[in-house]
C-alpha cells in the first residue's frame, strides 16, 4: 500500500507540547506506512498531504488569546484552509478530545468550528462513551509511565493536590472552598498549572488568602515538576464541573497516585479497568465530606500500580493508520460523514 502523508493539526512537537501529541507523533513516526507533517500555514495552506488529523481545531483558529489582529489574521488562514478542504474534499479525521464547543467561541469561532465538523470523515473517540455523528474508532489514550520518569518525590501524608492548566470548568475555585471548611490542621492543599486568565488566578488567591495550608503556584510545569508535585500527594483532585476525557487523571495513574475526580460513565469504566482504589468519585458540587472520605479511602491497601495495560503505545501508530485508510478509502467513495 501506498504511504498516507497526514498534516496533523499540531505544530512540531517541542518541551512545552502536549505528551500525548509529542507521544503520538512519535508512534506515527515509527510505524511504517505513515509520513507526518505537522501543522504550520504554509504547509496547510499550500503543501501536500493526504488528508488531515485534527485534535483541537480551537488552536487552528487561534482561540485563546493573543493579539486582536494575530486572531483575525488566524481565522482568515483557517478560513482558507478550510475552503482548501472542502473542494479537494480532502478527508479529516478528528480526535474527540472535547464534546461541547468551547464556551469562550465567539459566533465567527463558532461557525468556523462547526465547518470543520462538518467535514470530518472519521472520528476517533478516546473511550467507548463518547457519541459520535458518523464512522468512528476508538483508541484509548495511552499512559503516560515512559514519559514521566523525572525524581518522584516522597509523598506527604494528608496532601491534596490539583495539577494542570486552570480553567473555569474544571472548578478550582470549588476546590478551595470546599478545602477551606476542612479543620483538619493536617491535611494541605496544592493548586499548580497555569490559569486560563489573570482574573482567574486572583479569584482563587483571593479565596485561599489567609489559610496557610493553601499553596498556589500558577505557571507552566516541566515535567520533572509535575512529577515531583503530582508523586508529593496522598491523592490527586480534579474538581471539573465536567469531565469527558482527562490526560491529567492518566498522568496521576502513571505515576502511581490515586485521584478523586466527578462521578461520570466514564470515570466509572476507568475504574474498573485500573482495579480498585485508584479512582474515588464525588457526586454535584465538590464537598468537604467528600474530600475526607476519599482521603480516607486512598488509605485503604489496594494493588502497587494501577492496570494500565489497555493504554500502552506500541499498537498506537497502526491503530491510527488502520483510521487514515479507512478514511481516504470513505472519501475515495464519494461519501461524507
Amino acid at each position: 500500500m501506498s504511504t498516507v502523508r497526514v498534516l496533523t493539526s499540531n505544530r512540531e512537537p517541542s518541551s512545552t507540547t502536549n505528551p500525548y501529541i509529542t507521544m503520538l507523533t512519535a508512534a506515527l513516526r515509527r510505524t511504517p506506512g505513515v509520513e507526518v507533517v505537522t501543522f504550520s500555514y504554509r504547509a496547510a495552506l499550500f503543501g501536500r498531504y493526504s488528508l488531515v488529523h485534527l485534535h483541537w481545531p480551537e488552536t487552528v483558529i487561534g482561540l485563546g488569546g493573543g493579539r486582536r489582529a494575530g486572531v483575525l489574521g488566524r481565522w482568515v488562514l483557517a478560513a482558507l484552509l478550510l475552503v482548501r478542504l472542502t473542494v479537494t474534499r480532502t478527508p479529516m479525521v478528528r480526535t474527540v478530545h472535547n464534546v461541547e464547543l468551547p464556551a469562550d467561541a465567539g459566533r465567527l469561532q463558532r461557525a468556523l468550528l462547526r465547518w470543520f465538523d462538518r467535514l470530518t470523515t472519521h472520528r476517533i473517540l478516546l473511550n467507548d462513551r463518547t457519541e459520535s455523528p458518523g464512522p468512528a474508532t476508538t483508541i484509548p489514550h495511552g499512559h503516560y509511565r515512559d514519559w514521566y520518569t523525572g525524581p518522584r518525590s516522597t509523598m506527604l501524608p494528608g496532601r491534596l493536590q490539583y495539577v494542570g492548566l486552570v480553567r473555569r470548568y474544571k472548578g478550582v475555585e470549588g476546590l478551595v472552598e470546599a478545602f477551606r471548611s476542612v479543620a483538619d490542621g493536617s491535611v494541605t492543599l496544592g493548586i499548580a498549572g497555569a490559569a486560563s486568565t489573570h482574573e482567574l488566578a486572583a479569584t482563587i488567591t483571593t479565596l485561599a488568602d489567609g489559610d496557610p495550608r493553601v499553596t498556589l503556584r500558577f505557571g507552566f510545569l516541566s515535567d520533572d515538576e509535575l512529577v515531583a508535585t503530582v508523586t508529593a500527594a496522598e491523592l490527586v483532585v480534579l474538581p471539573y464541573r465536567f469531565m469527558h476525557n482527562s490526560g491529567t487523571v492518566l498522568a496521576a495513574l502513571s505515576l502511581d497516585r490515586p485521584v478523586l475526580v466527578p462521578d461520570t460513565p466514564v470515570n466509572a469504566d476507568l475504574a474498573a479497568e485500573v482495579g480498585p482504589g485508584w479512582i474515588h468519585t464525588f457526586a454535584g458540587d465538590l464537598t468537604r465530606d467528600a474530600l475526607l472520605a476519599a482521603l480516607s479511602a486512598a488509605r485503604e491497601p489496594r494493588t502497587a500500580a494501577p492496570d494500565l495495560g489497555a493504554r500502552e503505545w506500541t499498537g498506537a501508530g497502526a491503530a491510527h493508520l488502520a483510521v487514515y485508510r479507512a478514511a481516504l478509502s470513505r472519501a475515495g467513495s464519494g461519501v461524507r460523514a
